[in-house]
């Protein structure tokens, strides 16, 4: 694997069915002492319940400890370079977990570290969550390639991770948004120019009753993310067609899986019952972050000690 984590495009295919390999054990025995003696770091610019949660119960689970960094602590580019944090971090740490407003902090932060960067959440990634719902389709299905997996709703960061996934593992994902709501044009020729080497189809229309046709998994994500409250109002009257409901449920597979990342506004963009029909695999998408976060950092935190700060000895 790469040092860092930055997007899910970081990733190979190979990199992924390690991750999901060790994950699949991980979840099974629970701790280890894979990360004893070691320190993880969280800098989280936005709440976070999950992400937080999940990373400090897992890095709890590997042996190791975990030190929250208040964005009112460290005021991280503000106070001094984020450069000069990065380097100051690689001597205090082993390993930093991120979730930012703006990705190119997180770049910024990754460029000038010694240690593993990984990224908890940015406004055009998402990939420890992308992550953990492509485990919970492989627990599901035994394996990711040629399966359909539909996502309705904001072309958002969820959906960028999802993509580079769905490139290196062969799925087909249909991506349906509103106009004006598509993902960003440079991470679906991203994403495509990936699909063609490895057989995915990676598909998009403004449709979602088209859709979901054919979906073995249907996911949603919230309307308004964080930062966009003032768009509320009108991001419901765009989105209010993209609703996962049963008119909308109707036309796909009367098996298929709902998938969320949570949280959940209920009566939003899914209601109760979808949210909590006996085919949604959502609460398995949130417990399964616990178990390929822990991988993650299994796989980048272990060797990170013996690599930063080397010191120069004379013959």
């Amino acid at each position: 694997m790469n040092k860092d984590l930055l997007t899910g495009f970081d990733l190979s295919a190979a990199d992924v069915r390690d991750l999901f390999a060790l994950t699949r054990d991980l979840k099974k025995k629970r701790f280890t002492d894979v990360l004893r003696n070691k320190t993880v770091g969280l800098i989280f610019q936005k709440p976070s319940a999950r992400t937080r949660i999940s990373f400090e119960v897992g890095a709890y689970q590997l042996g190791a400890q975990c030190v929250y960094l208040a964005p009112q602590d460290i005021r991280l580019g503000e106070r001094e370079s984020i450069a000069d944090s990065a380097r100051v971090f690689s001597r205090y740490l082993d390993c930093v977990i991120t979730r930012t407003f703006s990705h190119q902090l997180v770049e910024e932060l990754a460029r000038n570290a010694a240690i593993p960067i990984i990224n908890g959440l940015s406004d055009e990634y998402h990939p420890c969550q992308a992550l953990g719902d492509m485990f919970t389709i492989y627990e599901i299905t035994g394996s990711c390639r040629g399966v359909t997996l539909c996502y309705v709703g904001d072309g958002n960061n969820v959906l960028h991770s999802l993509l580079a996934l769905a490139a290196n593992l062969g799925l087909r994902l249909v991506a349906a948004t509103p106009r004006n709501y598509q993902p960003c044009p440079d991470i679906w020729a991203l994403a495509q120019e990936r699909a063609q080497k490895t057989g995915a189809a990676l598909e998009y229309t403004t449709d979602p009753v088209a859709a979901v046709k054919d979906a073995d998994f249907v996911y949603t994500d919230v309307w308004v993310s964080m930062g966009q409250e003032q768009e509320t109002a009108r991001r419901r009257k765009v989105f209010r067609a993209y609703q996962l409901n049963r008119e909308l449920l109707a036309h796909a597979p009367a098996q298929a899986k709902i998938m969320h990342c949570m949280p959940m506004h209920r009566g939003e963009e899914i209601t109760d019952e979808i949210a909590d029909s006996p085919h949604a695999v959502i609460f398995d998408q949130a417990e399964n972050r616990l178990h390929v976060q822990k991988a993650v950092m299994a796989r980048l935190a272990a060797g990170a000690g013996k690599k930063k700060n080397p010191r120069r000895t004379r013959d």
